[in-house]
C-alpha cells in the first residue's frame, strides 16, 4: 500500500511540472505590426511573412489535434518548413532575430 501511494504521488508530482499543452499553446499567430517593426521588414517581406505565418499557424493547429509521437513530428515539421520559408524571405540578420523569437515562443509554450 505504501509503495502504491508513493508511486501515485510521485507520478502526480512529475506530471504537475510538465507545461500545459492545450490547443491555445499551439496558436502561433503573431502581431504582424510588432514583428515587422522588430525585423524591420519591407512591404514585400511583410506580405510574404504574413502568408508564411498563416500557413505555419494552420500547421501548428493541426499538430494540436494529433496525439503523442505524431504531434511531435508535426510540430517539428511545421517549424522546419517555417524556417526554410522565412530564410528565403528574410536577410541573415532578420532571420537570426526571427529564429530567436520563434525559439523563445516555442520554449515558453512548452513545445
Amino acid at each position: 500500500m505504501v509503495a502504491l501511494m508513493t508511486l501515485t504521488l510521485g507520478q502526480a508530482k512529475t506530471e504537475s511540472y510538465r507545461p500545459a499543452r492545450n490547443a491555445a499553446s499551439y496558436d502561433m499567430s503573431f502581431d504582424m505590426r510588432r514583428l515587422a517593426a522588430k525585423l524591420d521588414l519591407t512591404a514585400y517581406q511583410m506580405e510574404a511573412v504574413e502568408i508564411i505565418q498563416e500557413s505555419f499557424n494552420n500547421e501548428m493547429q493541426a499538430a494540436a489535434t494529433a496525439r503523442g509521437f505524431e504531434r511531435r513530428a508535426r510540430v517539428h515539421e511545421a517549424v522546419r518548413k517555417d524556417a526554410r520559408q522565412m530564410q528565403r524571405v528574410l536577410d541573415e540578420k532578420q532571420f537570426r532575430t526571427y529564429m530567436m523569437l520563434l525559439g523563445t515562443t516555442l520554449r515558453n509554450r512548452g513545445l
